[in-house]
């Protein structure tokens, strides 16, 4: 294929290792076959008078699949693609022994040949060995497959018309299951737990504490609450500091973002505010997010304690209350969504009626840019504004193609229909004339983003002259 097609690459390091590996690649595939046909050969004992189904023997002999050519492709996704060009003319030594009313019948697979030109997807990209989640697998065209059968040392392939009806019931069979858009993934990690990405937001209302400590020489406290999610390295979120009020009364909001409502718990901790030194801790509490049922609001009213050990003594003494409303509000799924992803990397939903209002998550993740060059030095970062805040990727020195893989995340009371975003990738060094310098930007309507769902590709720079940069863009509704 490589001769013949420039895009096909010559992988003859890929065909020495199969041919060095083979040896133990043919015991452990067929270790392998052996536990999966098992279960299968034992739902045929006992029907049809069978006694008994097991191999024989059973090897896929000394000649290693070839690879006569590997395409792969670069797209916008969080992928890698690669087409094989595939064949194996083996000497496999496979031979069934079937029992039947006693007698011994032995079937056997000879001078098997496959032909096939596979497309293999590794999805996700994550960052966690052997980094993709799954391994996806599609056939572009009918597989040719070639072998013969014998039984009881016959060749029954050499009965008329047998061999073509084989040959084709096999196409047939495997392009019914196959063949592209038909796939067959093979999990390899769970993405989920991988990369963990938001499914819901936690809505916390902090109402009152009770009967808190007295920490000042006066006989008061200046409390204030600090709240954040377990599982998560995010500066947590703080209310209003109450002076000297032992019963403070806040009936203060916040958001935060949920990744795992099974294994994380909300982490409230009360402090005693002071001017100057380190603020004394009241008490603190924790709440498992399990406890809480989706789309429902839940009052509780904690007793504080000093920390999580249950065997402390000094989670005896009495340090207030404090009193909560939460409720976690799921994302709708992709699926509830009906968002399905296009060639363009453009997630359209099929519903048009479906009211684009209500709450959720917009997600800004910058993957990196290509071909920005400064006048005067090449260290490009970049700049995210969205509604007065600013936020800010890691500088790559020395590079005209930085790679930053870095998401942004907005929770939004409303979708951002009449917003854009502003991106722009600068440059930063140490001199004292010229430190920054700007390496191009780009605007982007965010209504598209809402109507779609999904958007996903590449951006040419403004004010540069070939840079571009990769952004994936996504609105999830609550």
């Amino acid at each position: 294929m490589w001769v013949k097609f420039s895009d096909y690459d010559r992988v003859d390091w890929l065909n020495k290792f199969l041919f060095d590996m083979w040896p133990y690649l043919d015991k452990a595939i067929c270790s392998t076959i052996r536990s999966i046909a098992q279960p299968i050969f034992k739902e045929y004992i006992g029907k049809f008078h069978i006694e008994a189904i097991e191999f024989d023997k059973l090897s896929l002999g000394t000649m290693p699949p070839i690879i006569y050519g590997l395409k792969v492709y670069e797209t916008n996704e969080n992928e890698l693609v690669m087409e094989p060009a595939f064949r194996w003319a083996g000497n496999p030594n496979i031979v069934l022994v079937l029992k039947l009313l006693s007698l011994r019948i032995t079937i056997q697979l000879v001078d098997l040949q496959v032909f096939a030109a596979p497309r293999v997807t590794l999805k996700p990209l994550v960052p966690t060995f052997p980094c993709f989640a799954s391994i996806v697998v599609s056939l572009l065209e009918k597989p040719q497959v070639d072998f013969g059968i014998k039984i009881l040392g016959g060749d029954v392939m050499s009965i008329p018309g047998l061999y073509r009806f084989v040959q084709e019931n096999i196409k047939k069979q495997v392009a019914s299951l196959y063949l592209w858009p038909q796939t067959l993934e093979i999990p390899v990690l769970d993405a989920s737990v991988v990369a963990k990405k938001p499914v819901g937001i936690l809505h916390v209302k902090v109402v009152r504490a009770l009967k808190l400590l007295k920490m000042d020489i006066l006989g008061s406290s200046d409390p204030y609450v600090k709240l954040s999610l377990t599982e998560e390295r995010l500066p947590a979120k703080k209310t209003t500091v109450k002076m000297k009020n032992l019963n403070p009364e806040w009936n203060e909001k916040f958001k935060l973002l949920v990744k795992d409502p099974q294994t994380q718990a909300l982490e409230l901790q009360l402090y005693d505010w002071d001017k100057v030194g380190r603020h004394d801790k009241l008490g603190m509490q924790l709440v498992p997010l399990k406890v809480l049922t989706p789309g429902l609001t839940k009052e509780l009213v904690l007793d504080l304690v000093k920390n999580t050990n249950i065997n402390d003594p000094q989670n005896k003494k009495h340090r207030g209350q404090i009193v909560v409303e939460l409720a976690f509000v799921p994302f709708k799924s992709e699926n509830g969504n009906e968002y399905g992803r296009s060639e363009s990397g453009i997630s359209r939903s099929s519903d048009s009626s479906e009211s684009l209002g209500g709450a959720g998550l917009l997600s800004v993740l910058i993957q990196g840019a290509e071909d920005v060059e400064g006048e005067h030095h090449n260290n490009p970062y970049a700049l995210l504004c969205f509604r007065g805040e600013e936020k800010k990727t890691k500088m790559v020195k020395k590079t005209r193609d930085p790679l930053w893989n870095e998401d942004f995340q907005f929770m939004l009371d409303e979708p951002p229909l009449q917003d854009k975003i502003y991106i722009e990738v600068m440059s930063k060094s140490r001199a004292i004339f010229r430190a920054k310098e700007s390496l191009g930007y780009v605007e982007i309507n965010l209504a598209d983003v809402v109507y779609n769902g999904r958007i996903n590709q590449k951006y040419h720079l403004i004010d540069s002259h070939n840079g571009r940069i990769h952004i994936e863009l996504s609105w999830t509704k609550a």
